[in-house]
């Protein structure tokens, strides 16, 4: 008799059409998918070493240009220049964990749980681009607001002349270019799906243009190219856009702000394309 009452409930569940759970199960969305990334970003080492790195580098080096100049100096470039020697370097910090943040998984394995908890892989990905690209704008903004500011507050004598807030949406462009080429990172390690392999593409598109653009301008045949690739790169991007005075090779001036930041777009925005094409089209 009781071994008839204990199957009733499941013989009823059978009829009814299955198990249902007691508990909420909604329907998965996009906000689901970036607190499982934010959740992941935050709770890695690698965030923590390669954003403090870069707070390190920016805001430490920033704030020793400022002590080491006097209001004069800024006379001709704004508050937040100091902030670049550090940005210089401490680009590649973002530039890493933008393709830690995608890599990572797939050489631990994590990709597959990521995956089969959420089958949707055009929204994880996009999830990672989201919250990658705003903690990146975040921590780069917030490290050269803080070396402008000082420089401001520090500097902001009679002989350091007339600042507008030009010099601010510049340091803002500057943050943008920070963060797309972090964005960009992130493309490539979904494509190679490689940690080494895409940090290694990535210290390459940047540190090796100003390079070969200097070597083709010693052949007259391929000067003028040359010429193009010392005016578009990454570091000469960075430059313009902190507002410090630069030509090219040859004297002319360089492209516009607003040129370099739109070469950098269309650049992240093939890849980022490439890279939602493989990641759906791709087994894990």
């Amino acid at each position: 008799m009781t071994a008839t009452a204990d199957a009733t409930p499941a013989a009823s569940a059978r009829q009814d059409g299955g198990y249902s759970s007691p508990l909420p199960t909604p329907r998965p969305h996009l906000g689901h998918a970036l607190a499982s990334e934010w959740t992941k970003l935050t709770s890695v080492r690698s965030t923590v070493w390669t954003l403090g790195s870069l707070v390190a580098l920016v805001v430490g080096i920033g704030v020793f240009a400022v002590l080491q100049t006097g209001s004069a100096d800024y006379k001709s470039i704004p508050f937040v220049a100091p902030a670049l020697f550090g940005m210089m370097v401490g680009q590649l910090a973002v530039m890493v964990l933008g393709v830690l943040t995608v890599s990572s998984e797939y050489g631990t394995g994590l990709i597959r749980t990521t995956l089969t908890a959420a089958p949707d892989r055009l929204r994880v990905l996009t999830a990672k681009y989201l919250v990658f690209g705003a903690v990146a704008f975040g921590v780069t903004l917030g490290s050269v607001a803080f070396v402008g500011i000082s420089a401001a507050l520090l500097r902001n004598g009679p002989e350091a002349g007339y600042h507008g807030a030009g010099e601010w949406v510049g340091a803002l462009g500057g943050c943008l270019y920070v963060t797309l080429l972090g964005v960009l990172a992130l493309a490539v390690g979904a494509l190679v799906r490689h940690s080494a392999g895409g940090i290694a593409i990535m210290l390459g598109l940047v540190t090796m243009p100003p390079v070969l653009g200097a070597i083709l301008t010693g052949w007259p045949v391929s000067r003028e190219i040359g010429l193009t690739v010392v005016r578009y790169n990454a570091p000469m991007g960075l430059i313009q856009l902190f507002g410090l005075p630069n030509s090219g090779m040859d004297g002319s001036p360089t492209p516009s702000d607003l040129a370099q930041l739109g070469l950098l777009v269309l650049v992240t925005a093939l890849a980022v394309t490439a890279s939602y094409v493989v990641v759906r089209r791709r087994d894990v």
